[in-house]
């Protein structure tokens, strides 16, 4: 068996010298140094590759110290190292004697051999999974995660995303020195390079989630902190989208700023949901021009008969409101159209044609006056409407009114004014 190993450290170690030769290991001058590096070398990688970390410490300690830019793969292996003998430590301070030693095989690797960037990028990575919990090391965690966004942006790591955020977080509830208004700088630019980087949805969702935990989000951050930087460029997209987002979160939806935001986000990319929305209100605001066009944009955006739908009601109620009945007659019609389910519309119509009679009445025959009531109840009896059924057969003509006009009891009768149908003749009593 001790034959085995030690052909087999044999084999190894020949290999690795071919290997080395040919990937430029800066080997030292001095023979006699050279040959213990070379040793130490094959016997932390024997030790490695047979998971047997302690035991790899050692030689690897040896060449840290003593060839300390031998090759990368020694700060690159040494960080393994370290990292599986944490996991198996057994007491707290063991633990963050190692977890800081393989912080420093990042620090090392990047002074030897650069590569910031990406060595930076897995850094950070390590650092989150040690130091999150570690509220000592919460300013070395901000800082470290700091300093790799600032140099990758949109090339830092998907999951560093959260670990940056979560770490500006934790260093803030402890008393870090940074502001909201510096968080929400730092919440911008890593929205900006999340999209460089192609969105990715679960990211996203996980960051906003950490920024919202991160800085009281209400209206007055909305409207007089970020409010006047989006004023002054309206044309900043990721802005108006992030003050989208914060509104909801923080309830501020009857902002003003809020509204113009909605409407930058939706000019950039039309969407359904914000036309509907930005229409709404529009029409909370009395503008019903702007409510109009919006809710006619939402309609265009959606092949989903109920969405279109449901516009189409809130069409003929803002045209009841604005005393253009035969539009929101029109508009009520278009709602059953696109889907028959909507029998609310034609109670919106029996309600108008019921509070059309001093309007339409000529005064010349009660019958005849009364004929909108007639109209209102064939709207309210399709829509279901007991009691609005029972409310306008309460203002039929009377036997006696029908029997002194010589008319009778069935008898088709068209009802003027702006309602424009016909009628089949009925009494209330």
């Amino acid at each position: 068996m001790r034959l085995k190993v030690i052909l087999s450290t044999v084999v190894a170690f020949m290999m690795l010298q071919n290997v080395q030769a040919q990937n430029g290991w800066n080997w030292p001058e001095d023979e006699k140094l050279r040959k213990e590096a070379e040793t130490k070398n094959v016997l932390y990688s024997d030790h490695l590759r047979n998971d047997n970390y302690k035991a790899a410490k050692a030689p690897l300690v040896w060449l840290l110290k003593n060839t300390p830019d031998l090759n990368a793969s020694i700060y690159i292996n040494g960080a393994k190292i370290y990292e599986a003998l944490e996991a198996e430590a057994s007491s707290e301070e063991e633990k963050f004697v190692l977890q800081d030693s393989a912080l420093l095989m990042y620090d090392l690797r990047i002074k030897y051999f650069n590569d910031k960037s990406n060595v930076m990028n897995r850094k950070a990575y390590t650092a989150y999974k040690f130091y999150k919990d570690r509220q000592d090391k919460y300013p070395e965690l901000y800082s470290i995660q700091k300093e790799n966004f600032d140099l990758n942006k949109e090339e830092t790591h998907l999951n560093n995303f959260i670990g940056y955020m979560d770490a500006i977080r934790r260093y803030k509830a402890t008393g870090g020195e940074i502001t909201d208004e510096e968080v929400i700088q730092v919440y911008d630019e890593v929205n900006e390079a999340l999209k460089a980087k192609g969105g990715h949805e679960k990211i996203q969702e996980g960051v906003d989630k950490i920024f919202a935990a991160t800085v009281d989000i209400d209206c007055d951050l909305i409207e007089n902190k970020l409010g006047p930087r989006f004023l002054e460029d309206t044309s900043n997209i990721d802005l108006a989208t992030n003050i989208i987002k914060l509104s909801f979160v923080g309830k501020c939806l009857d902002s003003e700023v809020f509204l113009q935001a909605a409407e930058v986000v939706h000019r950039n990319a039309p969407e359904y949901a914000l036309a509907k929305l930005i229409a709404v209100k529009a029409l909370q605001a009395d503008d019903y021009d702007k409510a109009e066009e919006y809710f006619k944009e939402a309609i265009s955006l959606t092949e989903d008969n109920t969405k279109k739908a449901d516009i189409y009601v809130s069409m003929a109620e803002m045209s009841a409101k604005r005393g253009r009945k035969s539009d929101a007659r029109s508009y009520a019609m278009d709602a059953v159209e696109a889907d028959p389910s909507k029998r609310e519309a034609y109670n919106l119509i029996g309600t108008l044609y019921f509070n059309s009679f001093d309007a339409c009445k000529g005064g010349q025959s009660r019958v005849q006056d009364r004929a909108v009531f007639l109209a209102a109840y064939d709207m309210y009896r399709k829509a279901g409407n007991s009691q609005g059924m029972a409310n306008a057969k309460a203002q039929f003509p009377s036997k006696e009114e029908v029997f002194t006009e010589n008319m009778q009891v069935g008898q088709s009768i068209s009802v003027g004014c702006w309602i424009g149908t016909t009628v089949s003749l009925q009494t209330r009593d």
